[in-house]
């Protein structure tokens, strides 16, 4: 707890966080969800039980008993998948989600799609790069 950094956020939410903090405020410590009670860091049933009405409430019964969004940790990961999909730099994507490059490559390796297309095209589209060259990805005609 306590480390800060800087994460991409989209206009559309900034907005919304914006007005947010607008209306209610943050908290001494900054924090921009917090219990009324107390003002201190919500409890993490409370999310739970939140997070899951949430889920009741917006998806179709067949969408909600998926794992889709089942927990809201499960938009981390919904982030940092789309970063490396967009083609993020592992180091960046990394930074901002707080990991070593070795721990997110080995957690998210799997989410990469359409790598061999993108890859093949930067090789490609490389400096000196001879098209005539080119023997397939297996070295094979």
């Amino acid at each position: 707890m306590g480390e800060i950094r800087t994460v991409p956020c989209p206009p559309e939410l900034t907005a919304l966080l914006h007005g947010h903090i607008e209306k209610f405020g943050t908290n001494p410590a900054g924090r921009l969800f917090f219990s009324e009670r107390n003002g201190d860091q919500i409890p993490t049933l409370t999310i739970t039980r939140t997070w899951g009405r949430a889920r009741l409430a917006i998806f179709t019964e067949e969408v909600a008993a998926a794992p889709l969004a089942k927990t809201p940790y499960d938009l981390r990961h919904a982030a940092v998948s789309t970063w490396l999909n967009a083609g993020v730099p592992p180091t960046k994507v990394a930074e901002w989600a707080g990991h070593s490059v070795e721990v997110l490559l080995t957690i998210y390796a799997k989410c990469l799609d359409g790598e061999g297309a993108r890859v093949r095209s930067r090789v490609a589209d490389a400096p000196g790069w001879c098209p005539s060259d080119d023997a397939g990805e297996s070295g094979r005609e």
